[in-house]
């Protein structure tokens, strides 16, 4: 009995929840303002500044990959009633999305942004995806906090409500973080 009063007075809580939208919108933003010096302002160190880090897309792209993976597999558990096993495949997705997110920023703070070298339609369809993968990659941090804090709190309709608009969006921003580095390597004779 004392684990459902605490649930439901965690649930009551307004305080609480407003501490976590003041710290999600601090970290969301940092993130998103760190990403745009890395990518706008500093354009990487170089090689030698701080090692040579060209491998790291290669492991991006498994990142995203095994994200992607992994989310269709909680996907599937939470269809399938298995609330524990959904929760360790979530957590696994999160997991490797925020380290696909240290990885990529290192890279970017040595190497700075990779342009596409191809023409044509490939480069049309390439800075679509680029550019939808991008827009839709901004929402992932906030949106998969927030889902972790409502199901933190086991205030699963609200959970439920902010993942239905989170799990296709990080579920595509995965899939085309993989396309986007095929697409890359491609269009560089790789």
């Amino acid at each position: 009995m004392r684990d459902l009063t605490t649930a439901a007075s965690r649930a009551a809580d307004p305080a609480a929840d407003r501490r976590f939208f003041v710290f999600n919108a601090v970290v969301s933003t940092a993130a998103l303002l760190l990403l745009g010096w890395l990518l706008l302002l500093r354009r990487g160190a170089g090689p030698v500044a701080a090692g040579d880090l060209r491998f790291l897309p290669a492991v991006n792209a498994s990142l995203n990959a095994m994200a992607a993976l992994l989310l269709l597999a909680g996907w599937v558990a939470i269809r399938r009633g298995s609330m524990r096993v959904h929760r360790i495949f979530m957590v696994g997705a999160f997991a490797a999305s925020a380290l696909f997110l240290v990885c990529y920023l290192a890279y970017h703070a040595v190497h700075g942004d990779t342009r596409y070298a191809g023409a044509g339609a490939m480069r049309a369809v390439y800075l679509a995806v680029l550019a939808t993968h991008v827009l839709l990659s901004t929402t992932v941090v906030p949106l998969a906090l927030t889902a972790f804090w409502f199901a933190l709190r086991r205030e699963f309709g609200r959970h439920r409500r902010v993942t239905r608009v989170l799990w296709p969006i990080w579920m595509y921003v995965s899939v085309t973080g993989v396309a986007i580095f095929f697409m890359l390597r491609s269009s560089y004779g790789r």
